[in-house]
């Protein structure tokens, strides 16, 4: 009787080498690694609003609450009726061209329809303008979907701006769409009116799909304006993708959406393309979607807590206070969505690394964060942190960070000496 030979390692998709999420990634694992043995680990890695006290609005819960018994069943692919149109709804409110209740997809969060929507658009070789920095997810969407990322400079220096001109330069015959991530993650930069209406004739020129990440659009500070992209669109195909996991604190719900708008022959294959992908996972999380057309339709209870004096605002104060005050970080002040994107400043450490950092600040000070070229930059000078926790222990957190940063100069004289 022959022996059976061993089986060979299970070969994984090659794609995935090109895919990186360092939010939840080698240095997340490190920190679990030191819980485990007795450390308390303060998480700014993740924008998980539940994990710092903050709650789902309660219109939403019982909402949910009510509609227990009419959700065990699976719902129409797109999503329920009664939630779509209350998104349409407040599309058309805004201003956005053909939209309908027909043109809405829910799904398990903004991450899902990300995906699906890139495998819709997709062909082997298809390139995709993102910003750089970005929001991993987008990149690796990118990727696993056989599209090619190539990355418009949105620098510190600019605000975190993107240049049109420099967006524009990169476009060749196989780009196939541009992202827009407003307000942004990581950096919190939000995009003026001229500049959007910039990327749309960019958009227009090229004949390119707009894909509009507007997931933070009502995470605002000290007055800024979130502009959406589809009403300045126009004709131009634009997928706008928003959710309740942020705004209305309720991520575990996994409640995303996306809108398709634009002239309406433009649209056919697009939408039968996300109808095919959308019945293939059935639905999508039926009890969460009884709490959308409530916190589309209820109370604001976003304000209050990014007005001066609520606990989002204050946390950002904080920390651009700190940055302001270091000796050895800046920022440019976050004017939208959950976090901070520091940097140390030019010259304090020439071959200083964000990796390196990171992992120093964990096992020295007890504090995860996420170093910056997880986002896709090429500088190794910044790093993100959420704002979500209080605003003493943002103090603490950051007061922790240059304690890391004294040593590593102080060593770095040594070296030097």
């Amino acid at each position: 009787m022959s022996v059976p030979l061993p089986h060979p390692p299970v070969r994984a998709n090659p794609r995935l080498a090109q895919v990186r999420y360092d939010i939840r990634g080698e240095l997340s694992r490190r920190a679990r690694e030191l819980e485990a043995a007795g450390r308390e680990i303060m998480h700014l890695n993740i924008g998980n609003p539940g994990r710092f006290g903050f709650a789902a609005p309660e219109h939403l819960r019982r909402a949910v609450a009510e509609h227990v018994g009419d959700s065990e069943a699976y719902c129409p692919q797109q999503g329920l009726l009664s939630a779509r149109e209350a998104i349409a709804a407040r599309e058309l409110a805004r201003g956005a061209p053909s939209a309908s209740a027909a043109n809405v997809f829910i799904g398990n969060g903004v991450s899902e329809l990300i995906d699906m929507s890139l495998r819709a658009l997709l062909d082997a070789g298809d390139e995709v303008l993102l910003p750089s920095p970005d929001y991993p997810l987008w990149s690796a969407a990118v990727a696993l979907n056989g599209g090619n990322a190539r990355y418009y400079p949105c620098p510190a220096a600019r605000g975190h701006l993107p240049d049109p001109d420099e967006i524009e330069a990169l476009v060749t015959p196989r780009t196939r769409a541009l992202v827009v991530i407003n307000p942004n993650n990581p950096t919190g930069a939000v995009y003026p009116q001229e500049l959007l209406v910039a990327l749309v004739r960019i958009a227009q020129r090229h004949r390119l799909v707009l894909l509009s990440d507007e997931i933070y659009d009502e995470i605002l500070y000290d007055g800024a304006r979130c502009v959406p992209l589809a009403p300045l669109a126009f004709d131009v195909p634009t997928l706008t993708f928003g959710g309740l996991s942020k705004v209305h604190r309720a991520c575990g719900w996994r409640v995303g959406w996306v809108g398709l708008s634009g002239a309406r022959d433009s649209l056919t294959e697009i939408h039968h393309a996300l109808d095919l992908l959308s019945s293939l996972r059935l639905c999508a999380n039926v009890p969460g979607q009884w709490a959308i057309a409530p916190a589309l339709n209820g109370p604001d209870t976003i304000s209050a807590l990014t007005a001066p004096g609520g606990r989002l605002y204050e946390a950002r104060r904080a920390v651009v206070e700190h940055c302001a005050q270091s000796k050895f970080l800046e920022i440019v002040a976050p004017q939208g969505a959950l976090y901070a994107f520091p940097s140390v400043r030019d010259g304090t450490f020439p071959e200083f690394d964000d990796h390196s950092f990171a992992l120093q600040l964990l096992e020295s000070e007890n504090v995860l964060i996420v170093p910056g070229r997880g986002f896709n930059i090429v500088e190794p000078n910044h790093f993100r942190a959420t704002l979500l926790p209080s605003p003493a222990q943002l103090r603490e957190v950051f007061a922790r960070i240059e304690r890391c940063l004294a040593r590593m100069a102080a060593m770095q004289q040594r070296n030097v000496a």
